[in-house]
């Protein structure tokens, strides 16, 4: 099959759309954290404020992933964004900062079945992955400096930073006006909640009869939870071992490992292609050896050495397995779905691992003991998994 150019006009709008939505998603982050400590909020504000934002992709999933199928992708992600724009400006109209990041939250949820599920519509085979890789890479530097414009913006001025945030989000909208009008995925589907949430179960159901479908999904979420743990295992281990106790140091640490991440992308969009997407799983277990490795030193040029593998070991693991979801995924039940489901399954093991963590710290062991363990059981859970994929593959 012919396949589509990498950058067309399609994939290059999708990009600027995600890169200024990402940028935007991070930097109002901090500016909300900070709008909330200029009104003197309590501390715990803190936590209901992220729990407002994540809630929304769990309580949406059986209707985020229609939503991106029944509609060309290119307006679904015009809707989401205007939806994150809302919230933004609700907030700076002086409405609840936790109803507005919960708009935001909602407009996240939607956006990312269409966000992903875009790629396939735009571009095939190989570049596939190459497209995938762009994105996570667009996706990593608009984290990077999304964060860190966030937090030095508020600093300067509060209602400035919000501004700004509108207005990243009002590029997005517009951004999206420029992809062209694509097929819809799944056409004549019910808007009944009742009919949707079946419909989503069912498609749960189908994904979890695919045995290579359901296992590759295990592994997005793993690297997801394993994230989510490593950031917060890097805030206990620098007073711990390195014995700083600014707040800078953590959130350089964390940079460097997004840093790795867009290098792992580059390198999978060029070593690894569609057909041998399982040659990414080692890359996984590796990364599950380095976080031992670094949690067992203590020079801070080593952990910067240290946090870069882990990172690019973790693009190279990601990158194609997202793009392996995505293929089989838009065939069996419509990416949009597919990637709904994808984003219960992720969430839910962000907090599960999370979860096993926060107990870990409860039980007062060592964050040496943690990182170990932790490091350790992720390594061992992907060399099962890759052992199951091998089986699979090969019938």
């Amino acid at each position: 099959m012919k396949q589509h150019s990498l950058l067309n006009k399609g994939m290059v709008a999708t990009m600027l759309a995600q890169f200024f939505s990402a940028f935007a998603d991070n930097a109002i982050f901090f500016a909300i954290l900070a709008f909330i400590k200029k009104l003197h909020y309590p501390e715990w504000s803190q936590s209901v404020l992220q729990i407002s934002f994540v809630v929304p992709f769990i309580i949406l999933s059986p209707f985020v992933g229609q939503f991106a199928d029944s509609i060309p992708k290119g307006k679904a992600m015009m809707i989401s964004n205007s939806i994150k724009l809302l919230g933004t400006a609700c907030i700076c109209l002086n409405i609840s900062p936790f109803v507005g990041y919960f708009l935001v939250g909602i407009g996240a949820a939607a956006y990312s079945p269409a966000k992903y599920g875009i790629l396939g519509e735009l571009t095939s085979g190989d570049n596939l992955i190459k497209a995938n890789g762009l994105i996570e890479a667009s996706t990593i530097a608009a984290i990077l400096l999304g964060s860190l414009a966030g937090g030095h913006i508020a600093d300067l001025n509060v209602s400035a930073s919000l501004l700004i945030c509108v207005l990243l989000y009002g590029l997005a909208v517009i951004a999206n006006f420029f992809i062209p009008k694509l097929p819809v995925a799944r056409q004549n589907t019910s808007w009944k909640p009742n009919s949707m949430v079946k419909d989503f179960a069912n498609t749960v159901k189908i994904i979890f009869t695919n045995k290579l479908l359901s296992l590759t999904l295990l592994g997005t979420s793993l690297f997801w939870g394993a994230g989510v743990t490593l950031r917060f295992l890097l805030i206990s281990w620098v007073p711990a071992v390195l014995n700083i106790h600014d707040n800078a140091t953590p959130t350089n640490l964390n940079a460097i490992v997004a840093i790795g991440i867009v290098i792992g992308a580059g390198l999978a969009s060029t070593f690894i292609s569609i057909n041998n997407t399982l040659r990414c799983i080692p890359a996984g277990i590796m990364m599950g050896i380095a976080v031992i490795a670094f949690t067992l030193q203590s020079n801070i040029i080593s952990s910067y050495i240290l946090l870069i593998a882990i990172g690019a070991l973790g693009g190279l693991f990601l990158v194609p397995l997202n793009a392996f979801i995505q293929k089989i995924g838009k065939g069996l039940v419509g990416a949009g779905s597919v990637i709904s489901v994808q984003n219960l399954i992720e969430y839910t093991s962000m907090m599960v691992m999370l979860g096993g963590y926060t107990l870990a710290v409860a039980l007062n062991l060592s964050v040496i003991a943690i990182g170990v363990g932790f490091g350790s059981l992720f390594a061992i859970v992907i060399f099962l998994l890759w052992l199951r994929l091998r089986k699979y593959a090969t019938n």
